[in-house]
């Protein structure tokens, strides 16, 4: 079971990495004026997403599944519940990334880069909460 832990984690830190990075992409693909620019950002952007963030999104969320398989004790604790709750909504946060890269690409995106500076900050809040939640077991 450790292993399966230790790789969970992993592909936590990894798929975390993304959703740090992929907004900040839109920050400077949305700030760009040129053609060869913003054509780079759309390489990069879909390399991140398709490459990075969707294989650890998977394996991050399958290992975590088989963790609680393996320790069906926890589904009676309230953390996981709220933690479940929280994956959730970063999957959410993944796929509606998803959409803002299509958007990019096809040259539609509607938002300032000040907009995708804020956005940036939504998965801090969801690694705070999962981090705490996972440590302190405070329910």
């Amino acid at each position: 079971m450790l292993w399966i832990k230790a790789f969970h984690i992993i592909f936590v830190v990894t798929w975390f990495a993304g959703l740090f990075y992929l907004p900040r992409l839109f920050v400077y693909h949305a700030q760009c004026e040129d053609k060869p620019g913003r054509e780079r950002f759309k390489v990069m952007e879909r390399k991140l997403y398709r490459g990075i963030m969707h294989p650890s999104a998977i394996l991050a969320v399958g290992l975590g599944v088989w963790l609680i398989y393996l320790t069906p004790a926890w589904m009676g604790a309230g953390w996981l519940h709220v933690k479940l709750s929280l994956v959730l909504l970063l999957i959410a946060y993944h796929l509606y990334c998803g959409r803002l890269l299509i958007a990019f690409r096809e040259e539609r995106n509607r938002h300032s880069h000040v907009y995708y500076r804020w956005f940036n900050e939504f998965p801090v809040l969801i690694l705070i909460g999962a981090v705490i939640l996972v440590v302190v077991k405070p329910f």
